[in-house]
């Protein structure tokens, strides 16, 4: 599983990571997770407000910052 945060490094993109970090810690999952800082790759996806979650090269969220609970519940339908 890939993972992706996309945004330019503010605080909600921050926040988002590490959401997602505690969320695959929960699961115990592993996943690669990968920040996407560079807006042709962020505008590549579609997204037009950060932060963005990408599962697989799939966007699940974006433009706000999802709990960790949620985002687990998301990576559980995933698997």
């Amino acid at each position: 599983m890939q993972i992706k945060i996309l945004g330019p490094g503010c605080a909600n993109c921050v926040k988002l990571e590490k959401n997602t970090r505690a969320a695959l810690a929960a699961l115990g999952k592993q996943a690669e997770v990968v920040k996407v800082t560079d807006f042709p790759d962020i505008a590549s996806y579609g997204i037009l407000r950060t932060p963005g979650l990408v599962v697989d090269e799939e966007v699940l969220v974006s433009g706000r910052v999802p709990a960790t609970d949620e985002i687990a519940r998301l990576l559980q339908a995933r698997a």
